[in-house]
């Protein structure tokens, strides 16, 4: 790399870190097995046509992207602000209990086998539509399933630290 991609990378670094963004765990379930992780690369692709789109970054090196592949489907799960401990099992800071990440945060299986987390601000389940890689991460776009809607503030993450949220007067 050189010093001009170097200089280049740290300043997209420095620049996205000060993007704050909500904090969700991605699940999926199926014959590639059970696995979760955090991101906070989410977003909405559209609410029409067929069904809504959702889509998802996962690093390729990820279990959860391989699970994802073979399963065919994945769970959105936005976290409440009070689901920190959730967030920091699911991206490897903290230890899972008994060596399950999902003993930290419950799973219902939702319409597609994907897991629901219990109790997230939010679930959206979905059916994998595609799957490109793209640099270091997959892209994932989903089509939606099945809509869980909770309660309470969502879970942030900026400036390399969670954040809570608070009306704006």
């Amino acid at each position: 790399m050189s010093e001009t991609d170097t200089q280049l990378r740290a300043a997209f670094l420095a620049g996205m870190s000060r993007a704050a963004a909500t904090v969700s765990v991605v699940t999926t379930d199926g014959p590639g097995g059970r696995a979760g992780v955090t991101v906070s690369a989410m977003t909405s692709v559209s609410a029409d046509g067929v069904a809504p789109t959702m889509l998802v970054c996962v690093h390729h090196e990820s279990a959860t992207a391989a699970a994802i592949l073979a399963n065919g489907c994945f769970c959105i799960n936005v976290l409440r602000a009070d689901q920190r401990e959730i967030s920091d099992v699911f991206a490897r800071r903290l230890p899972a209990p008994g060596g399950d990440k999902f003993k930290a945060g419950g799973a219902v299986a939702m319409t597609t086998g994907a897991p629901r987390l219990d109790d997230p601000l939010v679930a959206f389940d979905c059916r994998l539509v595609s799957g490109e890689r793209v640099g270091t991460h997959h892209l994932f776009i989903g089509a939606v399933a099945d809509v869980h809607i909770g309660e309470g503030q969502p879970l942030l993450y900026g400036n390399r630290s969670y954040l809570k949220s608070r009306p704006h007067s």
